[in-house]
């Protein structure tokens, strides 16, 4: 592909903050707005919703699945809005977050590039291979900067994995499992046409890490269950790579309640064993023999990294590659090969992505 030139006149200009406006006060925009505080090259000047206690900044009984707390914020300094293009009209903004559901991604995030903003997107980037296809063209023509928040490529374990798999030999196996119970803080998330389904909006975030490190595999099966009006939406998948073992992406949405959030990997390759649980400070690293080791992992903010690095490629006007939006958009598109095969009952679906 050939890469958008991003011009110097969409850049702050030198010495002056990056103007950000949050587009959606739900749970994730919470979760935004806490990691732009810790960018000090960044000004939060403007925010959207539709509830208007939202918009007064008390976000205090916002919560979510990743233990993060709501708060009230002040916004007497922030320009507030009811309506996205409002907000996108407004020519203080530089930068979009969005934040807002996922089936309205795809016209948010193409409305923001034509108004000539730098634009986040919270993960996914958008519902099927439509609407990405549309996002990618009107991306390549703006000369703007465009990211999915896919939070796993900022994450600490995730960043320690990736890091030791560049000298780890062949990969033999690898296990990625993440397991919530269904969702109850935002009633549109239970809405397959408005969320893309559980496996979907949960497992997107493993997939996509596959893809991160081995591309697009050459086909992918997968076995599951899916009963939505009851909570469960769950998948066992097989992301099959020419010249290595199988890649297993399994979990998803159990029942409601009080099932706890969890993830974790197993990683195998000719030379070692990675290992990583939810929670936990280390990355297990077992080697030949009786050798093994805890690699320690870093206790920052992995939301404030990923933020800090969109920012920092508006600020520089570089493409985000450590998390580009094709990869996005080709793990989207993989997710419905997925699909697809547990529809079909474990058929193995082609990967021409």
């Amino acid at each position: 592909m050939t890469e958008p030139i991003h011009s110097a006149e969409a850049r702050p200009k030198a010495g002056q903050p990056l103007n950000i406006a949050v587009a959606g006060l739900g749970f994730m925009g919470l979760t935004h707005l806490k990691a732009w505080r810790q960018v000090p090259f960044a000004r939060l000047c403007a925010v959207m919703d539709m509830s208007e206690a939202r918009l007064t900044g008390d976000l205090s009984s916002v919560g979510g699945n990743l233990g993060v707390a709501g708060e009230k914020f002040d916004f007497s300094a922030v320009r507030t809005y009811r309506a996205l293009d409002r907000l996108l009209a407004d020519p203080e903004v530089d930068a979009v977050d969005i934040c807002l559901p996922t089936n309205e991604h795809a016209d948010a995030v193409i409305a923001a590039l034509r108004a000539g903003k730098h634009v986040l997107v919270e993960k996914p980037l958008a519902r099927n291979e439509k609407e990405t296809a549309a996002i990618l063209a009107e991306y390549k023509r703006s000369g703007r900067i465009l990211m999915a928040a896919q939070i796993l490529r900022f994450s600490p374990a995730y960043v320690a994995l990736a890091d030791a798999l560049k000298t780890a030999g062949r990969l033999d196996s690898a296990v990625f499992r993440r397991r919530c119970a269904a969702p109850t803080w935002s009633g549109w998330l239970s809405d397959p046409s408005r969320s893309g389904g559980g496996i979907f909006d949960l497992l997107i975030h493993d997939v996509d890490y596959c893809v991160s490190r081995w591309g697009v595999p050459s086909s992918v099966r997968a076995v599951g269950h899916e009963d939505l009006p009851r909570g469960i939406d769950v998948v066992h998948a097989e992301l099959q790579y020419p010249g290595s073992g199988p890649v297993i992406v399994t979990g998803g949405w159990h029942h409601p309640g009080a099932f706890p959030f969890s993830m974790e990997f197993t990683v195998v390759t000719d030379q070692c064993t990675f290992e990583w649980t939810h929670g936990a400070p280390h990355l297990h690293v077992y080697g030949p023999d009786t050798e093994s080791t805890n690699r320690d992992l870093p206790t920052g903010d992995a939301f404030a990294a990923e933020i800090a690095y969109f920012a920092d490629c508006v600020i520089h006007g570089r493409t985000p590659e450590r998390c580009m939006p094709e990869e996005s958009a080709q793990s989207i598109a993989l997710m419905h090969r997925i699909i697809e095969s547990r529809k079909r009952n474990g058929e193995t679906i082609p990967c021409k992505i």
